[in-house]
């Protein structure tokens, strides 16, 4: 391996061929839209492949070939601190740390330990759809405390999140840093604002930071656990290297919960959903990972920040009626197409049944967002570049007919 700091040794270019492997990516098209023509960048999983270090320490585990019950060990609360340590400024106690499968398995817990049927808990929309979910499915009362756009940029409107979670009936706060799928990087200030409220009110607040590992140059990653002890009986953190490294389908994740009343009751619903023992091979995931994958993680950021480049440049070129939402963090570009001025089954024709595009809708991350689309750009250039082609080629089209149009009406 070329060691050259200066030089990329892992090759995000490469196209990787994921159908018929089950992919729900790509594999799923006919039974989720009814269709197999549809260039996929919707679900937030990346179209990377791991190097061939990690791969050696799985393959390594499987040539055991005995996958009984496992609990994690001290090389893997290492490696989780030390990664911890290193890039968000915090040291995690291993028994701060519940394993679970999946960020959202953690959360449903969360819902369940610390509120019950019929308490209000609040969500920012536009937000992760299965936050709203997992509220309602459970039998509490959704809150939204809606971000507003301000020239182009997404902010906290405080004075309407305290007026909301002063309510007595709220004691939960699902927070979403980074900010999926506006992709905010929550600043200190603004956190410490929020942190500040929820102890002040009396109510949990939740942090889901499975994409803390995709900040942009120009802007910070701040755990809410890193703003200090005073506000730590009122928060927890979610946290999971399986967006970081698409590992997703080896389900693992951490609940990392300081105060001990807090553990105790996420611990005690935990148990009553039956989840005891990990995943075998994403236990050894994470340690490999968070030992081995510094290098890779480093020059994957450099390259997801040119696709972010590609497209700002792209639209400015050839779809000048789009507007893209600049991104702070992850590798979901959030974009404006009301420039377009379609109803909103015209923007879904367009983007479905003319651009052939398998994206995320706006509508389904909350109410005010129809006219918006979220671009999973974490694949290669070459698809990315495909895909915004056959856009331009669908605006194009639906432009000339739309003249055509209004020339014979006059």
């Amino acid at each position: 391996m070329n060691d050259n700091k200066d030089v990329n040794i892992y090759d995000f270019d490469r196209v990787v061929d994921r159908r018929n492997t089950d992919c729900l990516k790509y594999d799923f098209a006919k039974e989720r839209t009814g269709r197999e023509d549809l260039l996929p960048l919707w679900v937030a999983d990346m179209d990377f492949r791991l190097p061939e270090e990690i791969l050696e320490d799985l393959k390594a585990r499987i040539a055991h070939g005995i996958f009984g019950y496992t609990d994690p060990k001290d090389s893997y609360f290492d490696a989780l601190n030390n990664w911890i340590e290193k890039h968000y400024g915090y040291s995690v106690a291993r028994k701060w740390v519940t394993v679970a499968p999946t960020v959202m398995f953690a959360l449903a817990n969360c819902v369940n330990a610390f509120t019950e049927a019929g308490d209000k808990i609040l969500i920012q929309q536009p937000v992760y759809y299965p936050f709203g979910e997992v509220i309602t499915d459970n039998g509490r009362i959704l809150v939204d405390s809606p971000l507003k756009i301000i020239n182009g940029h997404y902010e906290i409107d405080f004075s309407d999140l305290e007026k909301k979670i002063s309510d007595p009936e709220l004691k939960l706060f699902i927070l979403c840093n980074p900010h999926n799928p506006v992709g905010r990087v929550w600043t200190r200030e603004e956190l410490l604002q929020i942190a500040i409220l929820c102890v002040k009110h009396d109510v949990i607040l939740v942090s889901d930071e499975i994409h803390c590992d995709f900040i942009y140059p120009g802007h910070e990653f701040t755990s809410t656990l890193s703003l200090g002890t005073a506000y730590r009986d009122h928060l927890l953190v979610l946290h999971s290297p399986t967006k970081t490294f698409n590992i997703a389908g080896l389900q693992i994740a951490n609940a990392i919960i300081p105060d001990k009343k807090l553990r105790l009751k996420y611990q005690k619903a935990n148990a009553a959903n039956g989840y005891s023992q990990a995943n075998i091979i994403g236990l050894k995931a994470l340690e490999s990972v968070y030992t081995k994958g510094e290098r890779w993680h480093q020059e994957m950021l450099q390259y997801l920040k040119g696709n972010v480049d590609f497209v700002r440049d792209y639209i400015q070129e050839h779809l000048p009626k789009i507007r893209l939402i600049e991104p702070e963090g992850t590798y979901l570009l959030w974009i404006d197409f009301s420039g377009l001025g379609l109803k909103d089954d015209e923007l879904e024709d367009l983007i479905v049944d003319k651009a052939h595009l398998w994206l995320d809708p706006g509508a389904i991350f909350g109410p005010e967002t129809a006219q918006f689309e979220r671009f999973n750009i974490a694949c290669p250039r070459k698809t990315l570049e495909k895909a915004f082609r056959q856009l331009k080629k669908a605006v194009y089209e639906l432009e000339q007919e739309n003249q055509v149009k209004a020339d014979q009406a006059s």
